[in-house]
């Protein structure tokens, strides 16, 4: 009789468990889609006090840049009557939730990325390319450290399925505003994938370069110091877009490298042999990168993630 009530104890634990478990995943059911804007922000380990961090350093510069969040009142309705009558007020409001079937858009909101040590913010009515260019700008400027948890803070200003074909697609519009004739740059691709193994990094950035090339023969491969980096990022089933300047002087949007005083400065001054020494150096380190599998989990400590991938599709 023990041993039957010992089994019929687990049994309701385990039901209770995982029905627990369930409501928990509704509660955050909300993630990363197609059609969506934003920006992809990596960590380590700390995903809720990375996400406290960046919705802290993102209303900081947001405000200088757009000003304060303005909420919209959905209630439709005068002052006068709310004050009147409380009840009714609320049930106005209720049913006009209910009407619009969700809540007020607010200008940043956490999403499920679909990867481990990495969250999605999205963005409501903002530029988030000018906004994250504009915190590393400051905190390049300033050397003032301002989180302790965010690694890399990479915009999405376009998002497709993370397919080859949808890729293309996609991208042979998208990228006509800096690669198109008369526009031309000289560029890199920083491809990653996460949680996704049907796409080979290779194909993909050759498929890219090409269309880069279509648009525009003078657009030219930089790895060592380009205007423009074409940032892909797949999770999963979305493939999150971007094109960024200033990618390398940044240290690829590192929050923590790029608080850190440059160190190369004076291995280059003294001698011109030291600056092609330091060309030689990156050179190969891109080298290394590109013969590297990149269909892997995030990565967990800030050198780790230091080690992305770039391509040029020759």
């Amino acid at each position: 009789m023990s041993a039957a009530s010992n089994d019929s104890r687990k049994r309701s634990k385990k039901r209770y468990a995982t029905g627990h478990h369930h409501s928990k995943r509704w509660k955050g059911s909300r993630e990363l889609e197609v059609g969506m804007q934003g920006i992809l922000i990596t960590c380590n380990m700390n995903e809720r006090k990375c996400t406290a961090e960046a919705f802290d350093l993102l209303n900081e510069y947001a405000d200088e840049l757009f000003g304060p969040e303005k909420l919209q009142d959905n209630n439709g309705s005068s002052s006068e009557e709310e004050e009147a009558d409380v009840d009714v007020a609320l049930k106005k409001e209720v049913a006009q939730l209910k009407a619009s079937g969700a809540k007020q858009e607010r200008r940043f909101q956490a999403l499920d990325s679909g990867a481990n040590n990495v969250i999605f913010i999205k963005t409501q009515n903002l530029e988030s390319d000018k906004l994250v260019h504009h915190i590393l700008s400051d905190l390049h400027t300033t050397k003032k450290k301002k989180s302790r948890v965010i690694l890399r803070m990479l915009p999405v200003t376009g998002t497709c399925k993370a397919f080859q074909e949808d890729m293309v697609k996609y991208l042979t519009t998208f990228l006509e505003p800096w690669f198109k004739t008369p526009n031309c740059g000289s560029y890199q691709i920083a491809f990653k994938a996460r949680n996704s193994s049907h796409n080979k990094r290779d194909e993909i950035i050759k498929s890219i370069a090409g269309l880069v090339g279509k648009l525009n023969p003078k657009n030219k491969v930089d790895l060592t110091n380009p205007e423009l980096t074409i940032i892909v990022e797949v999770i999963k089933a979305v493939c999150c877009i971007s094109v960024i300047k200033d990618y390398t002087l940044y240290r690829k949007y590192n929050v923590q490298e790029v608080v850190k005083e440059d160190t190369a400065k004076p291995d280059v001054t003294p001698a011109a042999t030291d600056t092609s020494t330091a060309e030689e150096t990156t050179k190969e380190e891109t080298k290394k990168g590109q013969g590297d599998n990149d269909n892997s989990e995030p990565e967990e400590d800030e050198e780790a993630e230091e080690e992305e991938e770039e391509g040029d599709g020759k």
